[in-house]
């Protein structure tokens, strides 16, 4: 696959790039290179698309999109990401990405506005974080995926952020997952046993389409939900 044609503009400053974004309607932002402080960050982006689709995506400009589809958005909601945007006028706002992300390909960023940055909470004794995701073979598009990010005392769940992507417009929390997480023993049955509650938390707005339907997505959920929940409490032990 090749790229299609395109101007590449690199700005000098903050103020620069709001002018350039105000002169170039349409135009997109390729941020600076990022090295996760986690992970499970750099993991999922791993699998992303393809070689030419990872060389050329950025994290902040995957935010940006909001695709449904998208493997960082919902990685970054299990991690509790922090989202830093700055205004033409200069002043700066830092909002948690749960806010951010509104709706499908829809987010909080004003039409002039930047995202300048990604706060990550790094992962510390006793925390782990996975992502496990059911690929579109062509695209590579989570058809289902799910993240999740735990904390383990004594052999016991002590927090937990499980949250879904792919099959909902955006990146959704699985509050009755992580209510089933919390105060139980960090093992592979515990995990199960959460991720059949799945379903409880997606509502009616399940994506379905002509490789999956709404309700194949909701089924296979639970089995992408168990495994990212084991992967987590192993990484966190």
């Amino acid at each position: 696959m090749y790229a299609p044609h395109f101007d590449y503009f690199r700005a000098g400053s903050l103020a620069e790039a709001h002018r350039l974004l105000d002169e170039h309607p349409g135009a997109r932002l390729l941020s600076q290179d990022v090295r996760a402080a986690c992970g499970v960050l750099g993991e999922a982006a791993g699998r992303i698309g393809d070689p030419a689709v990872r060389n050329r995506g950025t994290i902040g400009g995957s935010l940006a999109h909001a695709d449904p589809g998208a493997d960082l958005p919902t990685v970054l909601a299990a991690l509790g990401a922090q989202i830093e945007i700055a205004e033409p006028s200069g002043v700066t706002r830092t909002m948690p990405i749960d806010d951010f992300l509104v709706g499908m390909m829809a987010t909080a960023l004003g039409a002039a506005e930047i995202l300048t940055a990604v706060i990550v909470p790094a992962l510390g004794s006793g925390q782990g974080a996975a992502y496990e995701k059911f690929a579109h073979p062509a695209s590579r598009y989570a058809v289902v995926g799910v993240a999740a990010a735990v904390t383990v005392q004594a052999g016991v769940c002590k927090t937990a952020r499980v949250t879904a992507g792919g099959l909902v417009p955006r990146p959704t929390r699985l509050e009755a997952v992580e209510g089933a997480l919390v105060g139980q023993p960090a093992n592979a049955a515990t995990a199960a046993a959460a991720a059949a509650k799945a379903d409880d938390d997606l509502g009616e707005d399940v994506i379905g389409d002509l490789f999956a339907s709404a309700g194949y997505r909701r089924q296979v959920i639970t089995t992408f939900a168990a495994r990212a929940i084991a992967r987590a409490i192993e990484r966190a032990g």
